[in-house]
């Protein structure tokens, strides 16, 4: 009679209630908006300088409303053969640049950031997540995506992973229809010519398409069709490994669909297999785990190897498809830090379910007040999670959604106050010394680290150009074992700069190349500042 008074109340609540209360989902992605754009986490957003190359690579193609087939930036490899592969990334933040300066790009990527997240908390509920372990864990995932919380097209691949898990797990688990299952999968191929045109993480799509056919075929295989059912998930599973197949096949038909056609799919594959690039490459070394983001990573590494034991001890099996996400996750978050946020994503959405599940077998402890204990939280969960999916109403994240556009496209601006303020660090980027050399009108090409090369581009471009920046899969391994010789100041470094005719020399003020080139006959210093110095020849 109480559960039934209770159902009755919330029958007779108001319609009104539903949309206009936020579920905790909303809130999340209000949250996670407003302090990546409105706080100094807006700078952090831009703490990646290749940024610079994508707003102006995405400008030109508007202005010639063509992707461009070689190099407009650099003064080493110009005229040489480039792929744009993330143009159509590059072509919406040129544009948001262009109507609202870098407000508008810190918005665009605080969307997909916050829309990734908060995606991943409602998939969570949704498989039978406790909502606060829930939002637990989707805050360590946060807290170890934190490090590549950057305006970069990576974020975007984030969102996509997110969707093609939830499409393919869905579909698998049967948590749908079966003509939505159908149709689900055949969306695929259609976000797949989407997601090769933004980011090379296209690939991942991949992996888990050929981890969940390999779910699909094992469960066929080792059914032995003694009994009827076991027949008749034979027959589902053979269902599913074709209709998989067909899915991969127009998924792979669809990465054709990009402006470089097959030569794209060559570009990516001697890019990953070039040891000397993956070895040298900052964002491909594996995570240092002395630092915060890296610990959270740790984090969740251990909570899944506690939920599996505890899995195991509940005599409950691991799918195929399910343990093989969790060792990818694993394996590719080990493998290099970049893959840190994906990875941390796989492992919540996984084990976010079986956590919950562990936790509710608390329940059934001998001991009296864990029992007591353990019986009131399951009840208070499942009253959030009521609540959580019956609050339809997204008033507050559109409502966020309009604020933060509105503000970005009024120069950041609310009133006579400002509170939006995108920016690269000038303690981080040679901000000074480039209106130095603005302002004395300097001549290029100017050599600098890789890591300035984009801001160089976006302060600099059309004027001047750079010798080298982050592109690092076009100019190549021979090109950037060149520049490390330069900047490792190993013998012979000086070729570098003559080998490229540098007109100005600007590094960071306490770099060992600064150091050498104030000892130098060659180069004086025309300017220095906190965080860089800039040198021309002596010549000159």
């Amino acid at each position: 009679m109480v559960n039934g008074s209770r159902s009755s109340a919330a029958d007779l609540r108001p319609a009104w209630v539903g949309w206009f209360f936020p579920p905790l989902g909303d809130l999340l992605f209000v949250a996670l908006l407003i302090l990546l754009t409105c706080t100094a986490l807006s700078v952090r957003l831009l703490g990646d300088a290749g940024i610079g190359w994508h707003i102006r690579t995405g400008q030109l193609i508007l202005a010639r409303h063509a992707v461009p087939r070689v190099d407009p930036f650099s003064a080493s490899m110009n005229g040489h053969a480039w792929f744009a592969w993330e143009w159509l990334y590059d072509v919406v933040v040129g544009w948001l640049d262009g109507i609202a300066g870098l407000n508008g790009v810190v918005v665009f990527s605080a969307l997909v950031i916050a829309a990734v997240f908060s995606l991943t908390f409602r998939l969570l509920v949704r498989r039978g997540t406790n909502v606060l372990l829930a939002l637990i864990l989707v805050l360590l995932a946060a807290s170890a995506s934190m490090i590549h919380f950057l305006a970069r097209p990576h974020v975007v691949s984030w969102l996509f992973a997110v969707a093609w898990y939830w499409v393919l797990d869905s579909s698998e688990k049967g948590l749908t229809t079966e003509g939505h299952r159908r149709w689900f999968l055949w969306l695929l191929p259609l976000s797949m010519v989407v997601w090769v045109n933004v980011h090379g993480g296209f690939l991942l799509g991949f992996v888990l398409l050929g981890i969940y056919w390999v779910g699909a075929a094992w469960q066929g295989l080792k059914l032995k069709g003694d009994r009827f059912e076991d027949v008749l998930e034979k027959i589902r599973a053979g269902r599913r490994v074709r209709a998989l197949t067909w899915v991969g096949t127009l998924s792979v038909a669809a990465t054709l669909v990009n402006p470089y056609g097959f030569r794209l799919h060559v570009h990516i594959y001697r890019y990953l297999s070039n040891r000397f690039l993956m070895d040298h490459i900052d964002e491909f070394q594996s995570p240092n785990f002395h630092y915060v983001a890296q610990k959270c990573f740790a984090g969740l590494l251990l909570l899944t190897l506690v939920t599996l034991g505890a899995r195991q001890r509940n005599g409950v099996k691991v799918s195929a498809s399910e343990g093989l996400v969790l060792l990818f996750a694993v394996y590719s978050g080990l493998y290099a830090s970049r893959n840190i946020p994906v990875s941390s994503l796989l492992l919540i959405l996984v084990i976010g379910p079986w956590l919950s599940d562990a936790l509710a077998k608390l329940g059934e402890s001998r001991l009296t007040a864990v029992r007591t204990c353990s019986a009131a939280a399951t009840q208070f969960a499942q009253r959030m999670k009521a609540m959580e999916l019956s609050l339809r109403g997204h008033l507050w994240a559109i409502a966020a959604i309009v604020f933060t556009c509105w503000t970005a496209a009024h120069g950041g601006s609310l009133g006579a106050g400002r509170v939006m303020d995108a920016h690269f660090n000038p303690k981080r980027f040679p901000a000074a010394a480039v209106d130095y050399f603005e302002k004395q009108n300097l001549q290029g090409p100017i050599v600098s680290p890789d890591s300035w090369g984009g801001y160089l581009i976006y302060r600099l471009y059309p004027k001047d150009k750079v010798v080298v920046d982050d592109r690092h899969d076009f100019y190549g391994e021979d090109f950037l074992k060149s520049y490390l010789k330069m900047i490792h100041l190993e013998p012979g470094w000086e070729e570098f700069l003559q080998q490229h005719a540098a007109g100005c020399v600007l590094v960071p003020k306490d770099s060992a190349l600064a150091n050498m080139l104030l000892e130098s006959s060659s180069w004086r210093a025309i300017y220095r500042d906190d965080v860089a110095l800039l040198f021309v020849p002596i010549s000159n």
